[in-house]
């Protein structure tokens, strides 16, 4: 933990094409985060709504720590006002180190790249290899289809139903913040519970 605070990792869209609502709660997250004394980890880009991110906790006097990999930063992606970027070799080694930092994660909206980190993070912790929050900020619905499918897990026996503690669903900012704050970890069922 650091000093104040959390250190939160924060997973989320790269684009900019997405609509302004989205940026509107990356904003406000960043703002919130910086007036409670958290630490942003995150992937490092100045675009999108990791930009914007990075951006309102800086606004708010916070730290922001960037992990990037060499490619995209040679494509000229960086936050270089980051307080600390690191650069990684590749994406898998990006993932160590955002995983390792952090004392907990939350999914903005995003694409193939935000679902991909978030589902390691959540299947890692369904492994007891970590016991940090995990949460999905499902502004405006955005993730109610994939709440959806892990109830789908749940009922048809490809997960175990506890395994719906490992992490939480938030409307909002606020919700998002004070369940990753107020984390208590408690045991909800091994992994291979049918044997």
């Amino acid at each position: 933990m650091t000093p104040g605070g959390l250190a939160i990792c924060v997973f989320c869209s790269s684009s900019n094409a997405v609509p302004r609502a989205y940026f509107d709660v990356a904003e406000e997250l960043g703002a919130v985060m910086a007036a409670r004394g958290h630490t942003l980890v995150y992937g490092g880009a100045s675009i999108g709504l990791m930009g914007a991110l990075a951006r309102a906790v800086h606004r708010g006097g916070g730290r922001v720590v960037g992990v990037l990999p060499e490619p995209l930063k040679a494509r000229e992606i960086a936050y270089e006002q980051a307080d600390e970027l690191v650069i990684t070799r590749d994406l898998r080694e990006r993932k160590a180190i955002m995983e390792e930092r952090a004392d907990a994660f939350v999914a903005l909206p995003g694409g193939f790249g935000t679902l991909e980190e978030t589902v390691e993070i959540l299947t890692l912790k369904q492994l007891g290899l970590h016991e940090k929050p995990i949460c999905w900020l499902d502004a405006g619905g955005y993730y109610a289809g994939l709440r959806a499918l892990f109830e789908r897990m749940y009922g048809e026996g490809f997960a175990h139903t506890g395994h719906a503690e490992l992490s939480r669903f938030a409307e909002d900012v606020p919700s998002a913040l004070a369940y990753v704050e107020g984390y208590v970890h408690r045991e909800v069922g091994d992994k291979f519970w049918w044997r």
